[in-house]
């Protein structure tokens, strides 16, 4: 919570920043360079950090600004910018050093904020392709519609735990991803295992857990943003005590893989299966609250709690 809120204080307060950050330039630099005209140097940082973090026109304003402030600084004490020159040399150099750095500074404030909106232009198609990527990778999965449906599901789940966690946007899409894609493993899996209206053979709960490894080497060639949810998939059976399909424990799992951990069986617990009827969603909650610290991650468990007295672990029967 503190995160997202230092966030939306950062989002509300950019231009008071920028302003803040243009004053207490000025303040520094002309305390400690005062005398040497190198100090017209430094007002160009604010320039660059606007046009690096917000983009042109606020780079373009940030300019004009600092522009202003060095005209104003020139005509209270010239002295600043032409020391050691007698009084006409030093009005002239201060001048003629203000109209050509105002006006590299404009060039260099609308050429880095160009280049910033192109990236940020990029990254929007990246990420646009890759939530495309998504989508198709999904429908592979269509063949099984218990499968589809629960990844869906528990992508939705635990989204919303990790947003209660506190954790920040970019875990929170890997956590999506990983979800979505977390069952894509068993494509490979026989039918007559995923559909069998009986408990699981010891052999046959062997092959199933084959699908974690089968799901990474169906999504390896992919690379991209899409490496970065691999280790999540693979970790995602993995329990806080070590007793999962692997022996990992506690913080050695990705904390996007024990999030999954929890939505995965509570989506599972309330979902008719071949051999059994989905229990309510209280009765899992249960299940759930008593595996903390075993099966699940204290924290994590707190998080769903959280959410499902909010009512936030309830997703309407929807495809992606």
């Amino acid at each position: 919570m503190r995160e997202k809120w230092m966030r939306e204080l950062v989002e509300a307060n950019k231009e008071l920043l920028l302003i803040f950050t243009i004053v207490a330039f000025a303040a520094v630099i002309n305390f400690f360079v005062a005398g040497q005209r190198l100090v017209l140097t430094f007002y160009n940082l604010p320039t660059l950090f606007a046009a690096y973090y917000f983009g042109r026109a606020r780079a373009m304003q940030t300019a004009i600004a600092s522009s202003l402030i060095v005209c104003w600084l020139n005509l209270m004490n010239p002295v600043t910018l032409a020391s050691g020159m007698n009084v006409e040399w030093r009005q002239l150099m201060g001048w003629s050093d203000i109209v050509v750095w105002s006006g590299l500074l404009l060039i260099t404030a609308y050429a880095t904020g160009t280049l910033h909106e192109r990236k940020e232009t990029g990254f929007r198609e990246l990420r646009a392709t890759y939530n495309g990527v998504l989508e198709i990778l999904s429908h592979f999965i269509a063949n099984d519609k218990y499968t589809q449906h629960h990844s869906y599901r528990v992508s939705v789940y635990a989204t919303r735990i990790g947003h209660c966690l506190g954790l920040g946007d970019e875990r929170l899409e890997d956590i999506r991803a990983a979800s979505l894609l977390h069952d894509i493993g068993k494509l490979d899996i026989s039918r007559e295992i995923l559909y069998k209206a009986a408990r699981l053979d010891p052999d046959e709960f062997e092959e199933i857990k084959t699908h974690v490894q089968k799901g990474i080497d169906k999504l390896q060639p992919v690379g991209g943003s899409l490496r970065r949810i691999l280790p999540i998939i693979l970790a995602h059976h993995d329990k806080f005590n070590g007793t999962g399909y692997r022996p990992t424990e506690g913080e050695e799992i990705p904390i996007e893989s024990r999030v999954i951990s929890v939505a995965d069986v509570y989506d599972s617990l309330v979902s008719d299966r071949p051999y059994r009827k989905g229990m309510s969603p209280f009765e899992a909650r249960d299940i759930i609250t008593k595996g903390s610290g075993s099966d699940f991650d204290p924290k994590v468990v707190s998080a769903f709690e959280m959410a499902f007295n909010n009512r936030q672990m309830e997703v309407p029967e929807v495809l992606i």
